[in-house]
């Protein structure tokens, strides 16, 4: 190969290197995760046919508002990111990505998004997602190195999507929204509860204040059982409420009795198998809890 042919390679596979680092900066497995809690959101809220250039809009300036938040969070959780195993390969603490450049792209994702959603969907949901931004990297990221309370405010940012969904389709916020984002919340803590417990050893080498690391496994698990209760009530509300009917009713009712069993057997053992497990069945609780929603609403 001639040796300016293998230069050209070089640089090619430079930029493509950084196009990635910059992708993995903004956490692409959450943004597609918040953008179906954004659609189902929409979807629930639409009382006459889908205006599908409004969800498009919607799902854009969401999901560049996502990776914002995502990325100003690796860029404010760089050293930390560095100590732990789980991190320490990202694009910051490998020193694959500089700050300043991390730091711009990270901000103009996030406020554009915002901007974009004012000018495209309505104030309502441009507020929400500012807040949404706002309380995840100022609030709950530095909390993190504070108290353990940061997952209970690490939470709310986490439910917010589903409501901006809604609020862009209704274009006004009410009880059933609310029931939306207090079921997305409630879901989180055992969710991340059982990650922290399965990362505790991760989470105490970086100096974050964790639940698991700061009281271990009893306290985890109790609240993380407690949290699943609670869920259970909220998790029927939207079919108390029209919201859908009795498709949803009685697969919310199987899906939130497994997670209080798998919680339960979790506080009961308080091993990183059974813990695993939680941290599963939370995985697999919240797409199976949309899909019942938004095929009931169809049918």
């Amino acid at each position: 190969m001639h040796p300016e042919h293998r230069v050209g390679s070089s640089q090619v596979g430079l930029r493509h290197g950084r196009a990635a680092d910059f992708l993995e900066l903004t956490k692409p497995n959450i943004v597609a995760m918040i953008l179906v809690t954004v659609a189902a959101g929409f979807y629930l809220g639409t009382s006459g046919p889908i205006d599908l250039t409004l969800l498009l809009h919607t799902l854009a300036g969401s999901a560049m508002v996502a990776a914002g938040s995502n990325a100003l969070n690796q860029v404010l959780e760089r050293r930390i990111d560095a100590r732990m195993h789980r991190t320490r390969n990202r694009p910051l603490p490998a020193g694959r990505l500089a700050v300043s450049p991390a730091t711009a792209f990270a901000w103009t994702l996030g406020l554009v998004g915002v901007a974009y959603l004012a000018v495209f969907t309505n104030p309502v949901v441009a507020l929400l997602a500012a807040a949404t931004l706002g309380s995840y990297v100022f609030v709950y990221t530095p909390l993190k190195r504070k108290t353990s309370l940061c997952t209970l405010v690490g939470a709310v940012p986490g439910a917010l999507p589903i409501v901006g969904g809604w609020a862009a389709s209704a274009g006004t916020l009410g009880l059933e929204a609310w029931v939306l984002f207090v079921l997305l919340y409630l879901w989180q803590l055992p969710h991340f509860l059982a990650l922290a417990w399965i990362c505790r050893d991760d989470y105490e080498r970086a100096g974050l204040r964790m639940l698991s690391v700061t009281s271990g496994g009893d306290a985890t698990f109790r609240q993380a059982l407690l949290y699943s209760v609670a869920l259970f009530p909220v998790s029927l509300m939207p079919s108390v409420l029209g919201t859908t009917g009795p498709i949803y009713f009685f697969g919310a009712l199987a899906c939130s009795l497994w997670l209080i069993w798998a919680t339960a057997t979790a506080a009961r053992r308080r091993t990183k198998p059974s813990a695993r497990r939680l941290f599963l069945v939370t995985v697999v609780y919240l797409p199976v809890m949309l899909i019942l929603m938004t095929v009931d609403k169809a049918a």
